[in-house]
C-alpha cells in the first residue's frame, strides 16, 4: 500500500483520492505537490499510452494566473514569443527564460480574454517570479494561483473518450486550442495538448472540490476504449524527443541548445525579459546542442539521480540528461548536451555508475 502523508509543505492535488483508489504504487514532488508517478505495471502503462487512453492526475501544473488592465502586457514581458496575434481560447508553448537567457521554465500560456491569462507551468515557482516583474514594471495586474487542476487524457484512443462526454465539437479543437464548458455542471477549460506524443487533451477542473467526480466520470466514459491510470513518466516522452525543463536542462541552457529556438521570437519588444541576451546568444550561436543517445547493453538501466558524463576520447564533452528503457527500441536511451561540434552518427562512451558504456549519438525525436 501506497501512503503519502500531505501537509501544508506537500499537497494532493484535486484527484489524489481517485489516483490513491486507482492503486497508485509511485509517486514525486512537483510544485511542492504529489504527482502519481506509477500504478504498479510500468509495462503496462507505457503500452496504454501507445495503444489506447491513459488517464492521469497532472493537477501539478499549476497555474499562474495573470488579472487585470496590463495582463497582456506582463504576458509578453514574459514571454520570449510574440503574443501580439493570441486569439481567447488560444493557448501558445512559451519558454521563459531570465535576464541572462537561460530557459527557467516552459509553460503553455492560455489566453482566457484580453485581461485574463493562464501559464500552466512546470515545476517551479513562476507565480513569485511574475509577481516580481509585475512589480519593479508599475503594472496594473493581479498574480495570483487560481483553483484550476488539469487532468490528462492521452493516447490515441484519447480523442474518442472526450468526445464521448463533451460531444464531436472537441475533435474540431487545434493543437493548444481550448474552450470553457462544464461537465455535469462541473466548471473545465478543455484543451488539446499533454506531454505526449501519442494525442489527446487535458482537462483543467476549476473547482477543486470535485477532483474525483471528475475523474470517475471519464474512467466510466473510457471502459469501452480500455481505459487505464497512468502518469507522464514512461518512456514515451523520451522516444518522442519531449524536453523537461530542469531536468534536462541546466542553470545556463538556453532555448537554442535544447531544440526550442522555434519558440523565440527575437523580435518581440526590448522590454521583454531575457530577449537581448537570447539576441546576442543567436548572433554569437551556440555552445552546445542537444542529441539523442542509443546505448549499447540488452538490460534496462535508467538514469539515477546524477547526470552521467559523456566523453570522446577520453575528453568530457557533455553530459546525459535522462536515460531510459525503450520497449519500442529495445534498448536504452538518452539525451545528450553537448557541444555543439559534436554531431549525430558519432559514437561516444558515457561514464555510467559501472563503467563506461559506449553510445551512438542521433538527431531526436528517436520515433
Amino acid at each position: 500500500m501506497f501512503q503519502v502523508f500531505p501537509t501544508a509543505r506537500l499537497r494532493p492535488s484535486p484527484f489524489y483520492a481517485a489516483a490513491v483508489a486507482e492503486g497508485m504504487t509511485a509517486a514525486s514532488i512537483y510544485s511542492r505537490m504529489i504527482m502519481p508517478t506509477s500504478y504498479g505495471d510500468p509495462e503496462a502503462e507505457y503500452w496504454r499510452l501507445i495503444n489506447g487512453v491513459s488517464q492521469w492526475d497532472v493537477g501539478v501544473e499549476r497555474q499562474v494566473q495573470l488579472k487585470g488592465p496590463d495582463a497582456g502586457r506582463l504576458a509578453q514581458i514574459l514571454c520570449p514569443r510574440d503574443l501580439s496575434t493570441c486569439k481567447v481560447g488560444q493557448g501558445k508553448y512559451v519558454p521563459l527564460c531570465n535576464h541572462r537567457g537561460t530557459i527557467i521554465n516552459d509553460p503553455i500560456l492560455l489566453k482566457l480574454a484580453d485581461d485574463l491569462y493562464w501559464l500552466s507551468i512546470a515545476d517551479s515557482d513562476i507565480w513569485f517570479w511574475a509577481s516580481a516583474i509585475a512589480a519593479e514594471r508599475g503594472l496594473v495586474v493581479q498574480v495570483s494561483e487560481p483553483d484550476v487542476s488539469p487532468m490528462a487524457l492521452q493516447g490515441p484512443k484519447a480523442e474518442d473518450v472526450v468526445a464521448h462526454v463533451l460531444g464531436d465539437w472537441v475533435r474540431g479543437l487545434k493543437y493548444f486550442w481550448f474552450r470553457e464548458t462544464e461537465i455535469n455542471g462541473i466548471p473545465v477549460a478543455v484543451q488539446r495538448s499533454g506531454w505526449s506524443k501519442q494525442g489527446g487533451f487535458e482537462i483543467y477542473l476549476k473547482d477543486g472540490t470535485r477532483g474525483t467526480e471528475l475523474w470517475n466520470i471519464f474512467k466510466e466514459a473510457g471502459q469501452p476504449w480500455g481505459i487505464g491510470p497512468g502518469a507522464p513518466a514512461t518512456a514515451e516522452r523520451t522516444e518522442s524527443g519531449l524536453v523537461s525543463v530542469g531536468g534536462d536542462t541546466d542553470d545556463m541552457t538556453n532555448p537554442f541548445e535544447v531544440r526550442l529556438g522555434k519558440y523565440v521570437d527575437l523580435s518581440v519588444p526590448d522590454d521583454v525579459v531575457g530577449i537581448q541576451a537570447l539576441r546576442r546568444i543567436k548572433a554569437e550561436g551556440v555552445r552546445r546542442h542537444q542529441l539523442g543517445l542509443v546505448l549499447e547493453g540488452e538490460k534496462p538501466a535508467p538514469l539515477g539521480f546524477q547526470r552521467d558524463s559523456i566523453l570522446r576520447e577520453g575528453q568530457r564533452i557533455g553530459m546525459m540528461t535522462n536515460c531510459v528503457w525503450s520497449p519500442r527500441m529495445k534498448a536504452n536511451i538518452g539525451y545528450a548536451l553537448i557541444e555543439a561540434g559534436v554531431a549525430a552518427g558519432e559514437v561516444v562512451q558515457v561514464h555510467r555508475d559501472d563503467g563506461l558504456v559506449a553510445a551512438r549519438l542521433v538527431e531526436l525525436p528517436f520515433l
